[in-house]
């Protein structure tokens, strides 16, 4: 019996310190600022966290020392006064002092936080559920950002459990800035509130439907930083992560001649005509990033909120009667509208794809062309 007690004492205490070990790059503290306006709100949390630890001490210091010293046990019998004008000066101004050396630095930082004058570059940003759109309206291109993790590791489809440090915190397009320049954010929403946040640049700022909100931030070194969404914004809001890649200025030109390449060759092609085959190959990497979220990888959606795509009257009808849901959304659902946030080409890749995919054999195909023209 002695035996088995060793045996589970040393296996708790082998646990024990393999916990304590998993642990060990954790920290509880803010992470490592990238910008000086995220140095600010560091060193403000730092110093406002330690006046914290010092008024603790002194005042269940105070409080503690009267009650081992002055208790009934030792002989001391409780005071009997009214007031003391003094002592009531003096927790009123000391606490005064303190809130003024507290109010001096935030206020500075939150006045350099609105200062958004002469930036380097401005990127307009767009949430939606659950993605966001960079537009880099100086240079004439924008784009969608993703989650990029498959939905099945998301869900362990199949039991896949394989996923990698930033599984929720990965996308398919990162938007990109050169470090050392002062990026100035226009952020508004196009259905519900969203937020813009990145912890290490000290950025939050609310993108709002109908309105236009900015922010900014100057990253000092090159990197891959990581936030999300921070408000709740829907069933998926756990699902809207932002990365944004800062480059050295040369890679950052490379990145930026590139986009303008890849935006001048889709306005090229536009007007294209696809075979059955391409555009399911394309619409089904568009329903993976747009739609498998709410009607699901299979299409057999979550009724009665989202539809189900496999065996719909709707899919399988005439294809206009589709083609004005996706691009104009459904009033009063959950359905958006896609219109403002796919390309010509990527509404017709989907639109074949779900007409032509698990029991759907409509066997048409859309082509950009038709929605291009519907767009007049």
């Amino acid at each position: 019996m002695m035996s088995n007690l060793i045996k589970k004492v040393g296996g708790g205490l082998a646990l024990a310190m393999y916990s304590m070990l998993a642990q060990a790059e954790y920290a509880l503290n803010l992470p490592q600022p990238a910008t000086e306006i995220a140095r600010q709100i560091f060193d403000l949390h730092t110093i406002t966290m330690w006046i914290i630890v010092g008024i603790a001490v002194v005042v269940y210091g105070a409080m503690f020392w009267s009650i081992l010293k002055h208790r009934k046990s030792v002989g001391h019998k409780a005071a009997n006064f009214h007031h003391n004008t003094m002592v009531e000066i003096v927790w009123t101004t000391i606490p005064l002092l303190i809130l003024i050396v507290m109010a001096y630095p935030a206020t500075k930082s939150v006045l350099a936080m609105r200062d958004t004058s002469n930036p380097d570059m401005t990127v307009k940003i767009t949430g939606y559920q659950w993605k966001w759109e960079y537009d880099y309206q100086q240079d004439g291109f924008k784009f969608m950002s993703v989650l990029s993790t498959p939905r099945e590791q998301l869900e362990n489809y199949n039991g896949k459990s394989d996923k990698g440090e930033n599984y929720l915190l990965e996308v398919d397009n990162p938007m990109v800035v050169p470090v050392g320049k002062k990026v100035r954010v226009l952020l508004t929403a196009s259905d519900v509130i969203h937020a813009w946040w990145v912890p290490e640049f000290g950025i939050k700022q609310d993108a709002i439907p109908g309105f236009i909100k900015d922010s900014w931030f100057k990253a000092d070194k090159a990197g891959i930083y990581r936030g999300q969404c921070a408000e709740l914004c829907g069933k998926d809001h756990g699902y809207m992560p932002i990365v944004v890649e800062v480059k050295e200025q040369a890679d950052y030109d490379k990145w930026l001649a590139e986009q303008k390449t890849k935006a001048a060759a889709a306005s090229k092609d536009a007007g294209k005509v696809y075979e059955l085959a391409e555009l399911k190959s394309m619409g089904e990497k568009v329903y993976a990033a747009n739609c498998a979220g709410c009607h699901q990888a299979k299409g057999e959606g979550m009724p009665p909120v989202f539809p189900a795509l496999d065996g719909s009257k709707m899919v399988n009808g005439p294809k206009q009667a589709q083609i004005d849901i996706v691009m104009n959304g459904k009033a009063g659902t959950a359905m958006p509208a896609f219109g403002n946030q796919m390309s010509d080409t990527d509404i017709a890749a989907v639109i074949t794809y779900t007409r032509n995919a698990w029991s759907n054999k409509a066997g048409d195909v859309t082509q950009s062309s038709e929605i291009k023209a519907l767009r007049k």
